[in-house]
């Protein structure tokens, strides 16, 4: 970390010193890039230090503390704090993916398990907004189909803030929920699942070629259970790459245009990610196999009844309070993941 903490610093230095340079906002494509990444180094300098000199100060507390109750009692919480923002910053740390400081674009589908499962994806939904809430992460809805009676049957969310992308990849697979149904007059305990899928956001200067020739783009009028998923025009997009059969949708801008522009980074995304694959020759690495959405294809279960356990099946991470983990305290599981 100390070393990390002292190639931050010299990279701020060079940054600082381009930006001097005569002539730096003449290309704004590349000061902004530039400018964005100077924040980025900044806060996370900043973070280094507040956790040291919060450290300090807790030697000092341990110190006065040693006969007093109350303040050892304050220096005990003020530890399980910082222990807390160590282990978050221990993950940006091990994030040095190429693609990981990118905003990650989530999408959630509904699998085994009809209204149960799409209920099942609208609660992942709120977990993963939550989790991004507490990390000050903004949230844009790209695409929405609600369920049939309730829930929703799949969702594409962009997630944009610093290592979204590094942080939320760990997530992509099969989601099982086992819980005593809420539409199930019998009180009966029903087994559902719901697939996650995370790629990287990428912009317009992606490695990637795309040619019009490939696609074929179709525009369809929105659907939804009503309000903001709802429109009267053919504003809906669905953007088919031929060569590789990927299908890409975005239907909750009102703009069709804007719609084109986001289905066409997921697109970007898909791609990337399939070249990524090709190259590191094993699909897995990057991608994940996932399989049927169903059982046996899972890599976490979440179990409400008859006992209370989320239980991650590629480390064996468990954590016990499910509400918890439900309000967005997936950090254990994403930690887990990144130092395996």
């Amino acid at each position: 970390m100390i070393f990390d903490l002292a190639k931050d610093k010299e990279r701020i230095r060079e940054i600082e010193a381009e930006m001097a340079a005569p002539g730096f906002w003449d290309d704004q494509e590349r000061a902004q890039e530039v400018t964005q990444e100077l924040s980025r180094l900044k806060n996370r300098v900043a973070r280094y230090e507040g956790l040291f000199a919060d450290y300090e100060d807790l030697q000092v507390m341990h110190q006065l503390g040693a006969d007093d109750a109350e303040l050892r009692q304050e220096a005990q919480e003020a530890v399980e704090g910082l222990v807390a923002r160590v282990e978050k910053l221990e993950l940006n740390t091990m994030l040095r993916g190429k693609y990981d400081a990118h905003n990650a674009i989530v999408s959630l589908h509904a699998g085994a398990g009809g209204t149960e499962a799409q209920d099942w994806v609208a609660m992942l939904l709120r977990m993963y907004s939550r989790w991004s809430e507490s990390r000050g992460f903004d949230i844009e809805t790209l695409d929405y189909l609600s369920g049939d009676e309730a829930g929703i049957k799949s969702v594409t969310i962009l997630v944009k803030g610093e290592n979204a992308y590094g942080f939320l990849k760990p997530e992509k697979g099969v989601h099982r929920l086992v819980r005593i149904s809420p539409f199930d007059s019998s009180g009966r305990r029903h087994t559902s699942f719901a697939s996650v899928d995370v790629i990287p956001e990428m912009d317009d200067a992606a490695e990637v070629n795309i040619s019009q020739e490939d696609l074929r783009i179709d525009t369809y009028r929105a659907s939804g259970a009503g309000g903001q998923h709802v429109n009267k025009t053919d504003s809906a997009v669905r953007i088919t790459h031929l060569p590789t059969g990927i299908v890409v949708q975005c239907q909750n801008e009102r703009s069709q245009h804007k719609n084109k522009a986001a289905a066409m980074k997921i697109l970007m995304g898909r791609l990337i990610e399939r070249e990524e694959a090709a190259r590191m020759k094993e699909l897995e690495t990057l991608r994940g196999e996932q399989g049927d959405i169903a059982w046996g294809n899972q890599i976490r279960s979440y179990t409400f009844q008859p006992y209370t356990l989320v239980k991650d099946h590629r480390t064996n991470t468990e954590v016990g309070n499910v509400q918890g983990v439900m309000d967005g305290n997936i950090d254990p599981f994403i930690l887990a993941f990144l130092k395996k």
